[in-house]
């Protein structure tokens, strides 16, 4: 008399749990790096100022990752009175501050030509500048 083990299936559950991940799972991946960066970055540079910049360009990349996973939920994103506090604590864990401790601005509609403009003043938060006084938003992160 021979017994043959059956092997347990996984439940479909299992199954579509172990194919990939999230869009949950990867905004906090995105968050977790923009705070390693913000962290590490200005460690690790003998330029504070670049640090700030960089810092600056990597939160505005992970906000607007948070924006577009509100888009994705509510089919809209949010309005300038509402602004960036409306992400806290779903999409983000709270309403983000720029590396020199000022709120990051937000514009729905864009004025720069996007659905909505994000952006800090820089160092010395008055519009245009060069430098670590420039503005850095989500119209020129590349430059």
């Amino acid at each position: 008399m021979t017994h043959t083990r059956m092997k347990a299936q996984p439940s479909n559950r299992t199954r579509r749990r172990s194919l990939g991940f999230t869009l949950i799972e990867v905004l906090v991946v995105v968050v977790i790096l923009g705070i390693l960066a913000a962290v590490i970055v200005p460690n690790l540079m003998e330029k504070p100022g670049q640090a700030r910049i960089t810092k600056a360009k990597a939160d505005i990349r992970a906000i607007e990752s948070a924006l577009n996973m509100y888009r994705l939920d509510r089919h809209i994103y949010p309005t300038t009175d509402e602004g960036l506090e409306s992400l806290a604590p779903t999409y983000l864990q709270r309403a983000p501050m720029d590396p020199w401790d000022r709120p990051y601005q937000y514009l729905n509609p864009g004025a720069q030509g996007g659905a909505f403009d994000l952006y800090t003043l820089g160092r010395d938060g008055q519009q245009g500048g060069e430098g670590e006084d420039a503005d850095i938003g989500n119209w020129n992160l590349d430059q």
